[in-house]
């Protein structure tokens, strides 16, 4: 619950500096984190104090995926005073992730998966990217791990 209470703190910081960009920002975050609070509360999840870290870093990567998105969307319209404020917003959301990994530790962290679970196939693919993703949640785009992952089983 640490990095709950790493994002709550920088709300309330965001309050004292009146930092009204960061802490729109800071409130779309804790919000998106109460959303799936509710929803695991009504999947039966009583008792507990809210989502993991884990879920939390899935939630990040989510909105900054959607903001890259919408920026790329913005710039293709010519609106990029919108696009401007979605790039601060992912530069506000970063700062929580965990340092993105560069692509040849990428390439190793593939290597040492497939190795890991001992994938031979195509047919491992699953069982690599869950190993990849218990590991290195919120440090990659699954999206791109994917078919690197894919060309390895095809050529290991």
């Amino acid at each position: 619950m640490a990095l709950r209470e790493d994002i709550n703190s920088a709300l309330k910081q965001a309050m004292r500096d009146r930092a009204a960009d960061r802490l729109s920002t800071l409130r779309l975050i804790m919000a998106a984190i109460k959303d799936r609070d509710i929803a695991a509360r009504g999947e039966g999840e009583e008792g507990s104090s809210g989502v993991s870290d884990a879920d939390i870093l899935s939630i990040l990567a989510k909105m900054v995926k959607q903001r890259q998105e919408s920026a790329r969307t913005y710039e293709e319209g010519g609106r990029l005073d919108l696009a401007e404020r979605e790039l601060s917003e992912i530069t506000i959301i970063e700062e929580f992730l965990p340092k993105q990994l560069s692509d040849d530790e990428i390439v190793e962290a593939v290597k040492a998966a497939v190795a890991e679970v001992g994938a031979e196939s195509i047919r491992d693919m699953g069982k690599v990217m869950g190993a990849l993703k218990a590991k290195y949640t919120g440090q990659m785009d699954f999206g791109k791990v994917g078919p690197m992952v894919k060309d390895q089983l095809a050529n290991g």
